[in-house]
């Protein structure tokens, strides 16, 4: 069992949460790209960017992952579906891929549908997994130009009931620990990572925080 969340925990998680945020500029684009996870505040964020009219089509991509067996009825991309719909989106509007199981088959099979027209896209992702997807397009899409968002909310507000705070901290870990791992394997492209940042991922794999590794 991890360490309890005590104030020591919590500013080395805010380490790790700050570098995971990219929060592009963004500008006119071909498509906008939600990834499928557990929150459903990306499909709000997707819902927002097409009302401003940052592009005409949504393509929500999930199946289900690490964070979501039997968290929907269905799969995550359906889901995404239906609550942008909820927010005024036209179905119409909306493309659904349905098979992505991480963020690299988000990213591939997303690149799949869309289709050599497609030139500019905005990826819209949980503000914690932007700097995985930033680091995975590039990688697996790196003709496309690719401006990379999330949520605009901070850290204090990105546990909700169904994941609290211990699991975002674990999940932030591992995405560390994936960020090294993942450019051998042709998955990402490299970054470095802040002393700062490996300092906070040690101290949090030492609390027991890594259940996602």
């Amino acid at each position: 069992m991890p360490e309890p969340v005590t104030p020591a925990i919590e500013a080395a998680a805010r380490i790790l949460w700050n570098f995971h945020l990219v929060y592009d500029p963004l500008g006119p684009a071909d498509l906008i790209i939600g990834l499928g996870s557990y929150d459903l505040r990306v499909a709000d964020r997707c819902a927002d960017l097409w009302h401003q009219g940052l592009a005409t089509k949504i393509l929500f991509t999930g199946k289900a992952g690490n964070w979501t067996n039997h968290l929907y009825t269905t799969s995550e991309a359906e889901a995404f579906a239906a609550r942008a719909i909820g927010a005024g989106v036209p179905a119409d509007a909306i493309l659904i891929e349905p098979n992505a199981t991480n963020i690299g088959e988000n990213i591939r099979f997303a690149r799949e549908m869309a289709g050599d027209t497609v030139k500019r896209v905005i990826i819209v992702t949980k503000p914690q997994t932007q700097r995985r997807a930033f680091a995975t397009v590039r990688a697996q899409w790196p003709e496309i130009n690719a401006a990379v968002t999330a949520p605009l909310h901070g850290f204090q507000d990105q546990p909700i009931t169904t994941y609290p705070l211990d699991r975002l901290i674990h999940e932030m870990v591992g995405d560390v620990k994936r960020i090294v791992d993942y450019p051998v394997k042709g998955f990402q492209i490299a970054q470095s990572v802040p002393p700062a940042v490996a300092d906070a991922f040690d101290f949090l794999v030492k609390a027991g925080y890594d259940h996602h590794l």
